[in-house]
């Protein structure tokens, strides 16, 4: 039986590698320790299809080191603790650690990562794990501590072409056909930046084909994809072309879309701890100043759904998605964070001014610490005017209102306060 074309371009060294260039590109971190010939333990964090278990293989092979693999879907204490005692008695002195590689970290249970954490700071394995989500939520405190952590990109429009011209003229199957790539744009609109994917839709699509000589143009892939809908996208298009939709529909103010998006996920068995995690973001980050309270109302969603569990749970859920997609939005406070940690990567580390800086000591007096600050709350208001940002930057602004009637408010204050720093 023919593998799948995503296995056989599986690539199996660092050159043939693509994307995730700030990580394996020349000179860079991982690419100079693997060279080395040491790893430490690290965590990869990134959409699928980008090459999390590939480079842990690359790896693993370029350091002539055991490699052991565990799903954290299939395995239980018990199969760690089994992989962690082999890897021990099969360990020469002065070898390179063997490397444990955990596919979907973020599943493994509280004490099935507390199994991991002697062996790893012992260095009996070298673990790489790969996750989907956030690790910061996902992963325990002790576990993370011990481990690097890389993000891994959704692969550019760049990586995408070049992993379709190479699979029209390397993969064995595809070279001895007639294929030309006559349009790409729906092939790369489709994948999302996931090479599996990508690949999975063009090998569909090679394979509806029934003329000798294969143009692939857009129109020809939207016309088999509307054929074989799911084709291409098996538990990826649940897990995030969905959550997508759902969320573009809280932001775009349609309780209706919300709701449906979430019975979508409901149905495929998506974890309520995901549809509960991403409205919490999305309160933050599209609902904001204009309606505070949103935060809130998503915050006790998600304990109310990890108190009472399902089915149960769809129920705080759906008050929360209706309650933030009928809220005012506002993402103030998203660019405004955005905006200043530009400025502070464009302006490098601009010195705190005197009058802020603590002054604990006689000395730190003498220097002149925390002369001339005024304290608000002796002033009419609790407020008096004083440069706070560095000198360099005093005239900045970073914080933009936007029109709601809560946010309002807090510009009115604002302009009440500074005046025309505030004015727009």
């Amino acid at each position: 039986m023919t593998e799948p074309l995503a296995e056989r371009l599986r690539p199996r060294s660092l050159d043939e590698y693509i994307g995730q260039q700030h990580l394996v590109g020349e000179g860079a971190v991982l690419r100079k320790m693997i060279e080395a010939g040491r790893i430490p333990s690290f965590i990869m964090w990134g959409p699928p299809g980008v090459g999390k278990t590939t480079l842990a293989q690359i790896i693993a092979h370029r350091l002539e080191t055991p490699f052991y693999t565990l799903s954290a879907v299939t395995s239980g204490v018990k199969e760690v603790r089994e992989v962690i005692e082999r890897a021990q008695k099969g360990r020469f002195f002065n070898e390179a650690s063997p490397i444990l590689f955990i596919d979907e970290i973020h599943r493994f249970s509280k004490s099935q990562q507390d199994s991991l954490l002697g062996a790893v700071e012992k260095g009996i394995v070298t673990l790489i794990g790969a996750t989907t989500e956030n690790p910061s939520f996902e992963v325990i405190r002790p576990l993370l501590s011990r481990c690097q952590l890389y993000v891994l990109k959704s692969l550019e429009v760049a990586d995408l072409q070049q992993l379709l011209s190479r699979a029209v003229s390397q993969d064995v199957v595809l070279k001895e056909k007639h294929i030309e790539l006559k349009e790409t744009s729906a092939l790369i609109r489709y994948s999302g930046g996931d090479a599996r994917k990508l690949l999975n839709i063009l090998e569909l699509v090679v394979n509806s084909a029934t003329d000798e000589e294969i143009v692939i143009t857009d129109a020809f892939v939207v016309q088999c994809l509307q054929q074989n809908p799911l084709a291409y996208d098996k538990d990826g298009e649940m897990h995030y072309d969905i959550i997508s939709a759902f969320i573009k529909s809280i932001r775009g103010s349609d309780p209706d879309a919300a709701l449906y998006w979430m019975a979508r996920m409901i149905e495929g068995g998506e974890d309520p701890q995901f549809i509960a995690r991403r409205m919490v973001i999305s309160a933050s980050e599209d609902i904001g100043l204009a309606n505070p309270n949103a935060l809130l109302l998503a915050n006790a969603a998600f304990d109310t759904v990890m108190k009472i569990g399902w089915p149960e749970g769809r129920i705080p859920l759906a008050e929360c998605a209706v309650y933030l997609a009928t809220s005012p939005k506002s993402n103030s406070a998203y660019l405004g964070i955005d905006a200043a940690l530009a400025l502070v990567r464009q302006t490098g580390n601009q010195p705190v001014p005197l009058h802020l800086r603590n002054a604990p000591t006689k000395m730190m007096k003498d220097l002149g610490y925390s002369d001339g600050y005024r304290y608000p709350h002796d002033f009419a208001g609790h407020f008096t005017p004083q440069q706070y940002m560095p000198d360099a930057l005093c005239n900045h602004r970073l914080w933009h209102a936007q029109h709601s009637p809560s946010e309002q408010k807090l510009y009115e204050r604002m302009v009440n306060y500074w005046g025309k720093r505030y004015e727009e």
